[in-house]
Order: structure tokens, then sequence, then C-alpha cells
């Protein structure tokens, strides 16, 4: 199959372009950098030229609510019309686990928006919801860290490796449209402060902790907020197994 990836430079789309083509597709790869940009449309046509599948994992600006909501719908609008006008018979967009019960987070407000727009699209489609990836904890840190203290959400998650997201969106977007997917996750839930200590020793870093609330992950992500459905989908990776390639 000829199968495009939106957000293909991105770490999850670069995966899933590994993933397709171990499958024997051929790959579209559709990223600002390589000449084809969502907000404006501009290469989007020239690009999805034979296109059967597409599989949208871009990702949006930091930004408040409102600026983030207003890219991810402009983004998926040119997209799904593209799409449209090329014949392009399925959808697939990834999706975050727990969003619809969370507000305050910029990000889960634009994830909602595209969710949204795809479910009322014409283009027929499935939503693959997961949970947050193995190296989310690090990543938060990151954002945070200042003098070598950093603050992070004391959270229950059980988190996925990139890698075998990859493997199960490149699967589906081989597949027939299957509507809102089941929630995938990894095999255990972990806690979110002690992964991100786990794994800032595993790379070397020594970063002071502090486990506070923030305004996009507040208390009403506690408890089984982020983790994934009863009949969720399970990906082999266990975080230990990830860590182990951070050493």
């Amino acid at each position: 199959m000829r199968i495009a990836i939106a957000g293909a430079t991105g770490n999850i789309g670069a995966l899933t372009v590994a993933a397709l083509e171990r499958g024997g597709h051929e790959v579209v790869r559709i990223s600002r950098s390589l000449g084809v940009d969502l907000v404006t449309g501009d290469g989007l046509d020239d690009a999805l030229a034979g296109v059967e599948a597409v599989v949208d994992v871009t990702n949006g600006p930091a930004t408040d609510e409102a600026e983030t909501v207003a890219y991810f719908g402009t983004a998926t609008r040119n997209l799904l019309a593209a799409e449209e006008r090329a014949g392009v018979r399925h959808h697939v967009l990834l999706s975050i686990v727990g969003i619809h019960g969370i507000e305050g987070n910029a990000h889960y407000a634009g994830k909602r928006e595209q969710e949204r727009l795809v479910s009322e699209g014409a283009v027929p489609w499935t939503i693959v919801p997961a949970t947050q990836f193995h190296d989310f904890a690090a990543l938060l840190t990151s954002w945070t860290e200042q003098d070598g203290v950093a603050t992070i959400p004391p959270l229950l998650v059980q988190p996925i490796a990139p890698a075998d997201v990859a493997d199960i969106l490149a699967e589906i977007a081989a597949g027939e449209p299957r509507g809102r997917y089941v929630d995938v996750a990894g095999p255990d839930p972990q806690d979110l402060v002690d992964m991100a200590r786990r794994t800032n020793e595993a790379r070397g870093r020594t970063v002071k902790l502090v486990p506070t609330w923030s305004a996009a992950l507040g208390p009403e992500a506690a408890g089984n907020a982020l983790l994934p459905g009863k009949d969720a989908r399970i990906a082999p990776t266990t975080f230990d197994e990830w860590l182990a390639q951070q050493r």
C-alpha cells in the first residue's frame, strides 16, 4: 500500500515510517521540513496523490489552549480535505488515553479537537488512544528543571514503548477503518515520579524531583484517569526493558 505519515520526521513518525517499510509498504513522508505544510496546505495535494491511507502523528506547538486548538483544527481540516480530494480510504489518528476527563491541558484540548474533526469527517477513520510513552516522565522533568530541581506531577500511568505504538499504527493503517480503537498501553502501571528518577539515573543525570501538581496535569489526572480501559490492547515492551536501553 501507499501510506502517508503526517509528522513523519518526529519520533513516532520516524518509527512508524520504519515499521511500514519493514512491512513492504510505500511510505510518503509529510512534514513542513520536507516541503508539505499542514497549516497552509502547501504541497498536500501532490503528497497525497495515489495514497490509500494516512497516519496522523503530528504534534502541536506548546502554547496556550486557544492557539493549540486552532493549530490542530486548521492542520486537521486541511489534511482531511486533501484526503477527500485524493480519494484516501483510511485516516488513522494517534490520540491519548484520558484526554476527555482532564481540562486545562492545552495539548489535550487540541487532541480532542482533532478527534472531533476526524470522527465527523467524510474520510473513513480509526482513532488510536495510547497511554503516555516510556520517556514521558523524563520529558516532563526536562521542561520544568531549573538549577538541578524539577517538578513533576505524582501520577499513575501505564506507559508504552514508542516503537510498540509505531508497530500498532502500521498494522492498523494497512487494514480497514475501525472507528474508535481500544486503548493501547504498556504492560504495567508505573508511578510517574519514580519513572523520572529511574530514567534520569539511567541516563547519568542528577535531578532533584519535587512532586507537584501543575495547571496542565492537576489532581483530576490522579488515580485511574490516565490508565487504559479494561479492554485495552497491551503492548509487549516493559518500562524496565526500555530503561535498559537508556543506560
